[in-house]
């Protein structure tokens, strides 16, 4: 361990002095690092276990790694979905005291996968378009807080399973910014369309690899996420008219934020035309509406589409038991579901299959496997008989997802020559001209 090596670190872990900081990344051995997919990135990045936990360590430069910290590090005090920065190991020198260069240390984010790993094979349509509808929505929500992107593309997001969608978590933030005043609409344009021509260019890369369903077409999915994005920012942010007699529309507006995942910090409401008309117009919102309200009834720490799934269950539950028991109030029924229902599902995922997928997606797929197999014996399936069912055909053959080994992430797309070469065919179009 060099002497002079400088760590920053909010929360010091000392087997963090245990890694060999002496040698360059590339040079650690397989004793000291971990396989776990990664996605494209202008520096080398390689995984490590720390403290029976695995970390990301990416080599830039001290300057980089210490403001990309300190940009995590306020994102996450924003509540944007981000990785956790945990150091900065700087001053780092070989055996013979030659410099090497600076690391950020990150926490891997468990079951969390590279676009590029998602589908082995090939990537369907559907999932191309839930994936850039989960960016656009992070996109959005990086936005809320005044921070412009700069760089934003699937290779620097990870995703997580949503209850049949995609959470999606900004990984790499050393080109972003906060502006105190917030973004300018055409601060927002301008990162909206680095994430069209990135994702455009990625997903031309996993169609050259032969990655792509054929029938996709990459520049529309790619285009979808300006769409996406222009429609969330619109129903967050517009005013709408209402007429007197139709005040119930402010909570119908409400319930979509909510359906979004957004909660009301306050309503604007201005009467005019002689009090025949409420504009209303939402202050800004907070994301997480049903992760929180998931959380304080039952602990619960979920994605917001699991968050949104277990809602529906949790309060049927309690509609149930209300009328068999009136006077239990709603939280004792919130935690009796809790012991009752979702703990039991959990716990009886065999302990070798618990890397698979989180337990809120497990319960998420057990009850859309219930409702299936009701559908399939036009009968009721009980709870208990689903899980077991899905258990035995549906998550035995599953990926691991915490941590998915031997997963090809390599970049497939050709080289651009800068210069048109003797035998080029000069009508053929380069792909970014297509975008």
């Amino acid at each position: 361990m060099p002497s002079d090596l400088r760590i920053t670190s909010a929360l010091m872990d000392a087997s963090l002095l245990d890694l060999p900081w002496d040698l360059p990344l590339e040079e650690w051995s397989e004793d000291d690092v971990v396989q776990l997919p990664k996605g494209i990135s202008r520096h080398l990045v390689r995984f490590a276990r720390l403290s029976g936990r695995v970390v990301a360590i990416k080599e830039t430069t001290a300057e980089m790694a210490n403001r990309e910290y300190a940009m995590l590090r306020r994102l996450q005090r924003l509540d944007v979905p981000c990785v956790e920065p945990l150091a900065v190991i700087a001053e780092r020198t070989d055996a013979d005291g030659n410099p090497l260069a600076a690391a950020l240390v990150t926490r891997h984010l468990r079951f969390s996968l590279p676009y590029r790993a998602l589908y082995s094979s090939s990537m369907q349509e559907a999932t191309a378009e839930r994936l850039v509808d989960a960016l656009a929505g992070l996109l959005v929500r990086l936005h809320l807080v005044g921070f412009y992107w700069g760089d934003v593309s699937l290779s620097n997001t990870l995703f997580r399973r949503d209850a049949g969608a995609f959470a999606a978590y900004l990984v790499d933030a050393e080109t972003g910014t906060i502006e105190s005043g917030g973004l300018s609409d055409g601060r927002r344009a301008d990162d909206l369309e680095v994430a069209r021509v990135n994702i455009a260019g990625e997903l031309l890369d996993l169609a050259a690899g032969d990655r792509l369903d054929p029938t996709i077409d990459p520049i529309a999915v790619a285009g979808s996420i300006v769409e996406q994005y222009r429609s969330l920012w619109h129903e967050l942010h517009s005013d709408q008219v209402i007429a007197a007699d139709e005040r119930w529309r402010i909570r119908d507006r409400i319930e979509r934020l909510n359906a979004l995942g957004f909660d009301i910090g306050e309503l604007a409401i201005r009467t005019g035309d002689g009090g025949t008309t409420v504009a209303i117009q939402p202050k800004v919102v907070d994301p997480g509406h049903h992760h929180r309200r998931l959380q304080s009834l039952t602990g619960i720490d979920a994605q917001e589409n699991q968050a949104r799934r277990m809602l529906n269950d949790l309060d049927e539950y309690v509609a149930v038991q209300h009328d068999a028991r009136p006077n239990v109030g709603d939280e004792a029924l919130a935690n009796e579901w809790f012991e009752q229902v979702f703990a039991r599902v959990v716990a009886a995922v065999p302990l070798e299959l618990r890397g698979k997928l989180e337990g809120p997606e497990v319960f998420h797929e057990v009850l859309e496997h219930r409702w299936f197999l009701s559908e399939q014996q036009q009968c009721e399936v009980t709870l208990e008989e689903a899980t077991s069912s899905y258990i035995e055909t549906q998550l035995a053959f599953k990926r691991d997802e915490a941590a998915l080994l031997n997963v090809p992430t390599t970049m497939t797309m050709p080289i651009v020559t800068l210069q048109e070469q003797p035998g080029d065919d000069a009508d053929e179009p380069d792909w970014r001209d297509l975008v």
